[in-house]
């Protein structure tokens, strides 16, 4: 298949609240270092080429790019990065990001944000974006506890006009229930790939009932997670990217994409080849044979 011509837009479209998007997005958290992300240490990419990547995807039609305050390496921030790359940015480009997780000066995970600390997470994201309102904002956790008091925090900032739309990551399906009580909620951004669970995809089904997009992280990395995709591949997938003529990355992201029309994709890359590549995956179109042996993996996720 060639690459070089397709663009997101062949991937179709979906609405974030009143945002249009392109399904196939691109996510920042691998753009700041070589090497897994978060690692302590961790040597910064070449600015460059980091800015270059986040320039051809806005000229592949990508208009979502999912971001964070917290995804920084040394010397290089993904927040930042996007603002010297795009500004002034598009008028159809739609900046996703989260509060909740921070970071120390060192790298360090802090504790999550408490709901008076949210809001200098949002106006940290704001001031490093250059903006003057976020597109969308998740509000991502870890763990069973009611987000009623942040998700409100959070709904009073929208209010205030700092926020466009709400969403949520990492959370089961009784927090969007609760969250949706509070205020509209756009998306649901949660691990999601080859091989997931049934109770993931009976989530990835609830939300598309309920007009909420589905947007999976590590849809390409799996298990490996921060670290990106292991050198190891099923055998489903090689015999159905071999019959493609493309790699097993683009037969995942576009067995995700074939799970509703509510879902998404963010893979994210600081390689402009692997770039075009994940683009290009929104144009495949998997047949009946090919979604069967690639549902036959077992769950990995």
């Amino acid at each position: 298949m060639t690459t070089q011509t397709i663009t997101a837009a062949a991937s179709g479209t979906w609405t974030l609240g009143d945002l249009e998007v392109n399904r196939i997005g691109f996510g920042a958290m691998r753009l700041t270092q070589n090497g897994p992300a978060f690692a302590p240490g961790a040597a910064p990419s070449d600015r460059g080429r980091a800015i270059g990547v986040l320039r051809r995807a806005v000229e592949l039609g990508v208009n979502h790019i999912d971001t964070a305050a917290f995804y920084f390496s040394p010397l290089r921030s993904a927040n930042e990065l996007i603002n010297q790359a795009l500004a002034p940015y598009p008028d159809d480009l739609v900046i996703t990001t989260k509060v909740g997780p921070g970071r120390g000066p060192s790298g360090q995970w802090l504790a999550h944000a408490t709901p008076e600390q949210l809001r200098g997470q949002v106006e940290e994201n704001l001031r490093q974006l250059g903006r003057d309102h976020l597109d969308v904002v998740n509000l991502r956790i870890v763990g069973t506890d009611s987000i009623a008091e942040r998700f409100g925090a959070l709904a009073d900032l929208r209010e205030a006009g700092l926020i466009r739309h709400l969403g949520l990551s990492n959370v089961q399906p009784e927090h969007l229930a609760e969250a949706r009580a509070i205020a509209p909620v756009v998306c649901v951004q949660n691990l999601y790939g080859l091989g997931a669970r049934p109770e993931q995809e009976a989530f990835l089904r609830s939300c598309g009932e309920q007009g909420v997009a589905f947007v999976p992280f590590y849809s390409i990395a799996g298990t490996g997670r921060e670290a990106g995709a292991s050198g190891a591949e099923h055998p489903q997938v090689l015999d159905v990217a071999r019959a493609h003529g493309v790699g097993p990355a683009e037969i995942r992201l576009a067995w995700t994409l074939h799970r509703g029309a509510h879902v998404l994709a963010i893979p994210g890359t600081g390689n402009p080849d692997h770039l075009t590549a994940n683009v290009a995956a929104g144009a495949l179109r998997l047949s009946a044979e090919d979604l069967a042996v690639l549902d036959s993996v077992g769950p990995s996720v």
